[in-house]
């Protein structure tokens, strides 16, 4: 079983299944991740590993990440993430992970962290799903208007809004993790990972894919 994987989200497209019923399934381009440090208990203070994921050009990057990622004996990578260990790893530095590690049986759920896309600044009807005000007659320029907003302020005593008010702001661009979603295929060839339904973030977003901690696991 693998740890997890960095990838890229390709887009959605659909399958038939086994009893002929399209089932909307989102293609990830995952892998090849690096190993390029590892982290122990002793010195660290937890267990982890260190994968770097897409070549970026060195002038791209900086000197630092440069001598990082060469004592591994690779180039400068896009991406790196940690991921923790219940054990310290038995892997070395330089060491591929592939989608190999998904096997087909063994890992049928999958939990997959993303940045949700970005909405910019949005009204409380979009961001929170307000119903709005009366369609009336009586309603002017204010069909959309989140309503009052100062009632029972800090318990009833204070002019301010209390903390957590739904109100409207920026919407979107912000981490979220879809758990437990199920892995129908696993492509080694083209190092591809097949999840039925939807996941966050835009089409070509960096997205890390773990075996499901809560359903399926065990």
């Amino acid at each position: 079983m693998s740890l997890g994987l960095i990838g890229t989200k390709l887009g959605m497209t659909r399958i038939l299944g086994d009893r002929g019923v399209a089932e909307p399934v989102t293609v990830i381009q995952a892998g090849p991740c690096v190993v390029l440090q590892m982290r122990q208990q002793g010195i660290d203070g937890y267990d982890a590993l260190q994968l770097g994921f897409g070549d970026v050009k060195p002038h791209r990057s900086t000197k630092p990440m440069i001598g990082h990622a060469a004592r591994a004996g690779v180039g400068p990578k896009k991406v790196l993430r940690e991921f923790r260990l219940d054990e310290p790893a038995t892997m070395e530095l330089g060491e591929v992970l592939t989608v190999e590690g998904f096997t087909e049986g063994e890992v049928a759920f999958v939990d997959v962290t993303a940045t949700t896309k970005g909405k910019g600044f949005q009204g409380g009807m979009k961001r929170h799903g307000f119903g709005g005000l009366t369609a009336s007659h009586g309603t002017e320029r204010k069909h959309r208007s989140p309503g009052g907003i100062g009632g029972h302020a800090n318990g009833g005593t204070g002019r301010g809004i209390k903390k957590g008010k739904k109100m409207a702001g920026h919407m979107g661009d912000v981490r979220r993790t879809v758990q437990s979603v199920r892995l129908l295929k696993v492509d080694a060839d083209n190092g591809l990972l097949v999840i039925r339904g939807s996941i966050p973030g835009p089409n070509g977003g960096t997205v890390i894919v773990k075996p499901a901690r809560k359903k399926g696991a065990k």
